[in-house]
C-alpha cells in the first residue's frame, strides 16, 4: 500500500482529539516546561540582583580556576547557566512526547478502539507517521513557547536558538520513537511509559556532567549531539515502520 499523506493526517487528527480529552495529560505535559523556564529565570536574577557576592567568585573559581580578577563572576555564571541548563531544556522535547506516544498503540490496547484502526485502510507508514505526529508537533511547540516566555526576561545566545530550532525537534522525535516501539510491544500504557522514560537517563548523565564542569558544552558539541541523535532518528522511523506488524497487533491484543 502506498503512503498517502491526508490518511496519515487523518490518524494525527484523531490522536489529537484523543488528547483533547485528556486535560490530566495535557497538565502533565505543561509541568516540565514551566519548571525549566521559572528556575533558570530566578537562578539568573539572583546572580544580577547581587552581582557582588563573593560566594559567586567561590563558585566560579571552581569551574574556571583561571577566571581574571577583573572578570564579572556573575556575568561569567549567567553565562555557564545558559550554556549547561540548555541540556536539561532537552529533557521538555524527549519526555513531552513519551507522554503521548505511549498511549498511542497501548492505550489503544486498553480502550479497546486498536481493531477498527487496524482495519482502516492505512500502511504501516501512515499509522507510524499519524501518531508521530500527534506527539512530535505538539512536543516541539511546547518547547518553542517555553522558550519564548524564557526569551523575555532571559535573551539567550545563538546557540540557544540553534538548539530549540533544530535540535529540540530532533530530541522531541527520539522521544517519540522509542516510545512509539516500546508501545507497539506491552499491553500497559502506563508500562509503556516507564519503559519509554528510561531514554531520558543517559541525557541526564549528561546533563549532570556538565553541571560538574566535566563536559564543556557549546554550540559544537549540541550540533555533534544533534547529529547523533538524527541518525538515531532515522534508524528509529525506520524500525517503527517494519516492526508495526497489524497481524500481530490484531492476534495477540483484540
Amino acid at each position: 500500500m502506498s503512503f498517502r499523506a491526508h490518511r496519515a493526517l487523518a490518524v494525527a487528527w484523531k490522536e489529537a482529539l484523543d488528547l483533547k480529552k485528556n486535560p490530566g495529560l495535557v497538565a502533565s505535559m505543561l509541568a516540565l516546561p514551566a519548571a525549566l523556564v521559572l528556575v533558570p529565570v530566578g537562578i539568573i536574577w539572583s546572580y544580577v540582583h547581587n552581582p557582588d557576592d563573593i560566594s559567586l567568585r567561590t563558585i566560579a573559581l571552581y569551574y574556571d580556576p583561571g577566571l581574571p580578577l577583573h572578570a564579572s563572576a556573575a556575568r561569567f555564571l549567567v553565562d555557564k547557566l545558559l550554556a549547561d541548563w540548555f541540556g536539561l531544556f532537552l529533557l521538555m522535547p524527549v519526555f513531552t512526547p513519551i507522554l503521548i506516544s505511549s498511549q498511542s498503540v497501548a492505550g489503544e490496547k486498553e480502550r479497546r478502539t486498536l481493531e477498527p484502526l487496524l482495519a482502516a485502510p492505512l500502511g504501516p507508514a501512515e499509522l507510524v507517521a499519524g501518531k508521530s505526529l500527534a506527539a512530535v508537533v505538539p512536543a516541539v511547540a511546547i518547547s518553542w513557547l517555553a522558550f519564548g516566555f524564557f526569551v523575555v526576561p532571559v535573551l539567550p545566545n545563538g546557540m540557544w536558538l540553534f538548539g530549540v530550532g533544530v535540535v529540540a525537534p530532533l530530541f522531541a522525535f527520539l522521544g517519540n520513537g522509542i516510545a512509539v516501539l516500546v508501545s507497539a510491544r506491552v499491553g500497559e500504557s502506563r508500562l509503556a511509559q516507564q519503559l519509554s522514560a528510561l531514554v531520558v537517563l543517559p541525557l541526564m548523565g549528561l546533563v549532570g556532567a556538565q553541571l560538574a564542569g566535566w563536559i564543556r558544552a557549546g554550540t559544537s558539541y549540541y550540533a555533534l549531539l544533534g547529529a547523533v541523535v538524527l541518525v538515531l532518528d532515522i534508524l528509529l522511523v525506520v524500525a517503527s515502520v517494519r516492526l508495526f506488524d497489524r497481524e500481530r497487533l490484531v492476534s495477540r491484543w483484540v
